[in-house]
């Protein structure tokens, strides 16, 4: 992360002015709620993959900038979203904006952040973009739902589980990879191959977040570990240790997962059995395969300090977990 942080950073102070320019409104709550998420930090790596992907196939970057600031936008929005469904108590270190201003608010400036994102797409007056970022939060809310549907379900299987974080997570890294290079002029086959770098890089960044969950680094994640377990969401991490204890610990499963019934040391139960099986091992091995699906998109680009800043966040995105 330090290395493109680092070569963005002139682009991304104007990425961040913008953000704090669309976030003003008369209506007081929408810029403190909004202010709330956004000043707790983040590693805004979404914009940052976007300024990138634009930087690889030119100089130009003042329609990057807005789309940008637009993914950001859509990002917060989701995050608001997401915490109100999940009935999180925390968000990058802070307590949730639901928790301070009520879910109704937190839903309604959501839905203007979703608004601010696409008056930023029609100013660059670029349709291409605009598209793909429009697909990207209709396949998020998509994603959103099928999780929501499938919540707490000790029978989620892999296929379904790679189709929902496909959605909810990696479409928004594709969407902000392919939009950088639309807006940047790229042709279709260097669109197409930001796109699937982005899509299996936010692959491989949440394969790893799953596995984060279940080994203890909290400041990595920004929230407790064991938050997953605790919701009762079934990851890669769980899903795999399930099938690979059935006929053993289904009781305890359905009676941690599906029914929520925790008490204490069920968490340490739960990850000494995700460990043992080898499920987070395996989850980790998903993830560097998609890490390296990510990299080997890049190769048709000439090398160069951006592609070398793109190609280490993947390696980022799994070693961080390791």
């Amino acid at each position: 992360m330090d290395a493109l942080a680092a070569l963005a950073a002139p682009d991304m102070a104007r990425v961040d002015a913008l953000i704090l320019e669309r976030m003003a409104s008369d209506v007081p709550v929408i810029p403190q709620l909004a202010e709330h998420l956004v000043a707790a930090g983040g590693k805004r790596m979404r914009p940052l993959i976007t300024l990138a992907a634009a930087r690889m196939l030119g100089d130009d970057v003042s329609a990057a900038v807005k789309l940008a600031a637009a993914v950001e936008f859509i990002h917060t929005a989701t995050l608001l979203h997401d915490d109100i469904v999940d009935q999180s108590d925390m968000r990058r270190g802070k307590v949730a904006a639901h928790l301070i201003w009520g879910s109704a608010s937190s839903v309604l400036v959501g839905d203007f952040l979703f608004a601010r994102a696409f008056e930023l797409m029609v100013e660059t007056g670029n349709l291409a973009a605009l598209g793909s970022l429009a697909r990207a939060s209709r396949v998020i809310a998509e994603g959103e739902v099928l999780q929501l549907s499938r919540a707490r379900d000790p029978d989620l299987d892999e296929p379904t589980y790679i189709q929902i974080i496909s959605a909810k997570t990696a479409e928004l890294f594709a969407a902000a990879a392919e939009s950088g290079a639309i807006g940047a002029g790229g042709g279709a086959g260097q669109v197409d191959a930001l796109r699937n770098f982005g899509l299996h890089l936010g692959l491989a960044f949440q394969l790893a977040d799953d596995a984060l969950d279940y080994g203890g680094l909290s400041e990595t994640l920004g929230k407790n570990a064991g938050d997953d377990f605790r919701e009762g969401k079934v990851t890669l991490p769980l899903l795999l240790a399930m099938a690979r204890t059935r006929g053993r610990e289904d009781a305890f499963w359905q009676r941690v997962i599906a029914r929520r019934e925790q008490g204490e040391g069920d968490f340490t139960r739960a990850r000494e059995l995700i460990i043992g099986t080898g499920a987070l091992a395996a989850t980790l091995e998903r993830a560097g395969e998609h890490a390296d699906q990510a990299r080997a998109a890049l190769s048709r680009f000439d090398d160069g300090p951006w592609l070398r800043a793109l190609s280490d966040l993947a390696d980022f995105a799994v070693t961080r977990a390791s």
